[in-house]
């Protein structure tokens, strides 16, 4: 088993505002594709998508939350620069950036338009 998780979704209320949000605080580009009944917003995951994937995910079944499972997103070399837009696209920064120890960086963690609570990590 090369990584603990394959796989996560992000469940979202306003797709088009949480897609935004998503693009404006990661600087990349979420594609969309509507899967059956679900609307799903990819984020990025490496040109031979063999890396860890995920999705924001407007379904019937999907409610946005502060609790339970807690993802942290990859936000490059330095998680400042992701950080420092969270509140101009609508989210709230709820712990700044933390360092875990040198080996293993530091970590944010924020609330999303949705309502969702996600963290940050970077090595710097």
């Amino acid at each position: 088993m090369a990584n603990a998780l394959n796989w996560f979704e992000i469940p979202v209320t306003d797709f088009p505002r949480a897609k935004k949000f998503y693009e404006t605080v990661l600087g990349s580009t979420i594609h969309e594709m509507q899967m059956g009944p679900s609307l799903m917003g990819f984020f990025p995951m490496g040109e031979d998508q063999s890396g860890v994937g995920g999705a924001i995910v407007k379904a019937e079944d999907c409610e946005p939350s502060d609790k339970g499972s807690l993802i942290y997103l990859n936000a490059g070399p330095d998680l400042s620069d992701a950080l420092g837009r969270i509140e101009s696209a609508g989210g709230k920064v709820i712990v700044p950036k933390t360092m875990i120890t040198e080996e293993y960086g530091f970590f944010a963690m924020f609330l999303d338009t949705e309502g969702n609570k996600v963290g940050l990590h970077s090595m710097k």
